[in-house]
């Protein structure tokens, strides 16, 4: 399936708030984990069944609780239900090319990412829709696939390291888009090693797959741009949020990861630059070997209209020519075709053509 472009026809004429799987299927079951903590103690278990999440809804510690596997809806739906989720945001938790975004419903928040990796094998980016809900006491996050950049939020609370297990959801939630936007620097950080590489061909010696590398490269760029651009308006929202569910000293760590979008934005920018730059030397150095290239043919040939000249008049079949019938005749004309395109040879060096 297209990595830009969904196929809805299925959900065509539907009302609001059908509840339809629109994506890839990228897990074979769906996998729910849940990590229930206060300052004291934490408890991580997974569940099999979603009737085992309800029970957490009501107590005073914060739980996040994360879905890997979006496509069994009946799931979704019977979660929904319990925490108060409308249809229409399990609606856009099942539809996986949402654009980034955040939604205030009163009792809770509702936000919109994009969990971004790198296929080193295709030079591809994998991009993947993470899906937030941040309630009172709760966090729900839904992935489509198993795996994530999660790990280092799970560690600092099973280790108690820093203030993660004395702050409250809306902490739980920052942490989680502070982990996703800083895996956008380590994409980066390897576009940009690429682009070095690609440099150094440029430069040295461009062919058609440097050109493919570069138009890929670009692609990826204008790919990635179009999943963090909206992120900045959605922290920023998050920061400036009059939801009683974001505290006061939360809106501090909230504007520190748009300090860090507005960093990843700008590398984008000054990547696209820099490829378009890139695309702009290839066509020139193009351009310059193929001016070589015409400069040495047009000197040959240069060369060779003189003594094309001189070897068409001895060639007619005139009786009476001058020297025709001289002894040296044939050796003196060779030496002087020889001496001209030597002189012409000599000239073009001094005027500086070769």
């Amino acid at each position: 399936m297209p990595r830009h472009v969904k196929k809805r026809s299925r959900k065509t004429g539907a009302p609001p708030g059908t509840l339809m799987h629109i994506g890839e299927r990228k897990a074979e079951t769906t996998k729910i984990t849940i990590i229930d903590y206060d300052e004291g103690a934490l408890q991580e278990k997974q569940v099999q069944n979603i009737e085992e999440c309800f029970p957490f809804k009501a107590v005073p510690t914060v739980t996040w609780i994360n879905v890997d596997g979006i496509h069994e809806v009946e799931i979704l739906e019977k979660l929904g239900s319990c925490y108060g989720l409308h249809p229409l945001i399990l609606e856009d938790i099942l539809n996986t090319d949402q654009r980034p975004k955040v939604e205030d419903l009163g009792d809770y928040l509702y936000v919109v990412l994009r969990m971004l990796s790198l296929n080193e094998t295709r030079s591809e980016i994998q991009s993947e829709q993470v899906s937030l809900v941040l309630g009172r006491n709760f966090v729900i996050s839904f992935q489509e696939r198993e795996g994530d950049v999660f790990d280092p939020i799970r560690e600092r609370l099973r280790g108690k390291k820093g203030r993660i297990r004395t702050m409250g959801a809306d902490y739980l939630a920052y942490a989680l888009v502070d982990v996703v936007v800083d895996n956008y620097f380590a994409i980066l950080e390897k576009f940009g090693d690429k682009i070095e590489a690609l440099e150094g061909d440029l430069i040295a010696s461009p062919t058609s797959k440097t050109l493919h590398a570069i138009h890929a490269l670009k692609r990826e760029m204008i790919f990635l741009r179009k999943f963090v651009w909206p992120l900045r308006e959605v922290i920023s929202s998050m920061e400036r949020a009059e939801s009683s569910l974001i505290k006061k000293e939360t809106t501090i760590y909230l504007r520190d990861v748009h300090d860090h979008t507005i960093q990843v934005i700008d590398t984008i920018e000054t990547f696209r630059e820099m490829m378009s730059g890139m695309l702009d030397t290839y066509l020139t150095s193009i351009s310059n070997k193929m001016n070589e290239v015409m400069k040495v043919l047009t000197i040959i040939a240069t060369i060779f209209i003189p003594l094309s000249f001189i070897a068409g008049v001895y060639g007619m079949n005139f009786e009476f020519m001058p020297e025709t019938r001289w002894h040296w005749g044939y050796f003196a004309v060779l030496f002087f075709m020889f001496a001209t395109g030597l002189l012409m040879l000599i000239l073009f060096r001094k005027k500086k053509w070769l």
